[in-house]
């Protein structure tokens, strides 16, 4: 598919736009003040593959600890960038706090909740000199809860005075729009560059955000962060999202992610990370993991060895990621297939780098293992599964060798 061209913007060492691979980030849900914590789950984070995080930076405390969660991250060789998240107090604590405005790599705005009336550009000045000053980039971003009402009441005002008056929703899609354009205009005549500039109208309903964005997407050559906001939890945030996002992808809009999932109690984290990889991964757009291909299973596979072998190969291989990133260039593109009878086992074992094809109910207990199209070998007994992962393992160190010094 043919991507948008936008301008390339670089945070920290990552670029988005420009034609870069889309970028993953997510944001923390720790108290900022918290060192230890919100250091831990940054790494934490940076570690499932969001190549940027996002924290909160709303009080003198939290700001007066990014300069030593960023010192904490660096001790211990985590080097992703720090993207703070400003509202209503912004431009005191950037420019009260500089230690924090140079160890953010990142900048986040909503102009929205910068201020009212003539303070509004004065703030929001301030947030943009110290941009300046650090030569950090900004998102500027605009919602729902962040839409400048002064704005919104006028172009409601303005079409009202239609002969044929808009549909108020369209009005509020406008607004949103101009805001954020409006926005990033002005931020460029106080001489910000365009390339420093990320524009993101994050909308919590799915055709509110396809129009929204279609629309920045002919206006601008911003780059544009996506994201359903507020998705929700469990399958409806991940159903939503890419919903919304995949629609957005295939035509090429969209240069960094985020799926905004709210964690079921005791969930991690991490989980929207997972779910804006397997995104991109599933669509083509880039590869992370090795992907694991399963049949959903029928009243030929009764049993549910085969499920099981599936979710442990697959949590096998995201937990090796991290060391095989590093050491084996190329394994993120492997596919494995696990398939539980003769049906469709052979054939879609055939199709993957590796599969295997376990026995349906009633079936010979054998499971044939295939290796690049061909059978190498056939495993039977209780420990198909510890064998099948350590042919996983020589396939990979034959395959990818390791990554020259």
């Amino acid at each position: 598919m043919k991507r948008r061209l936008s301008r390339a913007v670089r945070v920290g060492g990552v670029v988005m736009g420009g034609g870069a691979p889309i970028v993953v980030q997510s944001m923390t849900n720790t108290d900022t003040a918290d060192v230890p914590a919100t250091a831990a789950q940054v790494a934490e984070l940076a570690r499932a593959g969001s190549e940027l995080v996002r924290i909160t930076v709303n009080s003198p405390e939290a700001a007066a600890a990014v300069p030593r969660i960023r010192e904490r991250l660096d001790l211990t060789g985590c080097r992703v960038p720090l993207v703070g998240d400003f509202h209503f107090n912004g431009h005191k604590l950037l420019t009260q706090y500089p230690d924090c405005a140079k160890a953010l790599a990142k900048y986040r705005i909503n102009p929205g909740n910068v201020g009212r009336g003539a303070k509004r550009d004065e703030q929001f000045a301030a947030m943009i000199d110290c941009a300046l000053k650090y030569e950090k980039p900004v998102r500027i971003g605009v919602n729902w809860g962040s839409l400048d009402p002064e704005l919104l009441a006028r172009m409601m005002d303005d079409n009202a005075q239609l002969p044929v008056p808009q549909d108020a929703m369209d009005v509020m899609r406008e607004a949103v729009i101009r805001s954020a354009l409006d926005s990033a205009r002005q931020a460029e005549e106080w001489g910000l560059p365009a390339e420093r500039i990320v524009i993101s109208c994050k909308m919590s309903q799915v055709q509110d955000l396809i129009a929204v964005y279609r629309a920045l997407a002919e206006r601008c050559d911003y780059a544009l962060h996506l994201g359903l906001t507020e998705a929700g939890m469990g399958t409806k945030g991940i159903v939503a999202s890419s919903a919304a996002m995949a629609v957005l992808l295939q035509e090429g809009i969209g240069d960094t992610v985020r799926v905004s999932l709210t964690p079921e109690p005791g969930g991690r984290r991490t989980r929207e990370v997972q779910v804006a990889q397997e995104l991109l991964q599933t669509m083509g757009l880039r590869a992370f993991a090795p992907m694991v291909s399963a049949c959903p299973g029928c009243g030929r596979t009764t049993s549910t060895y085969f499920q099981e072998l599936a979710q442990k190969i697959e949590g096998y291989l995201r937990a090796q990621m991290p060391v095989w990133r590093a050491a084996h260039p190329g394994v993120e593109n492997m596919r494995v297939a696990v398939m539980g009878c003769v049906v469709n086992g052979p054939g879609e074992s055939k199709h993957a780098n590796i599969g295997i094809s376990l026995p349906g109910t009633n079936e010979v207990p054998a499971a044939p293992v295939y290796v690049d199209g061909r059978k190498t070998v056939t495993l039977k007994g209780e420990r198909i599964a510890e064998e099948f992962q350590a042919i996983v393992e020589n396939y990979v160190r034959e395959k990818y060798g390791a990554k020259a010094a």
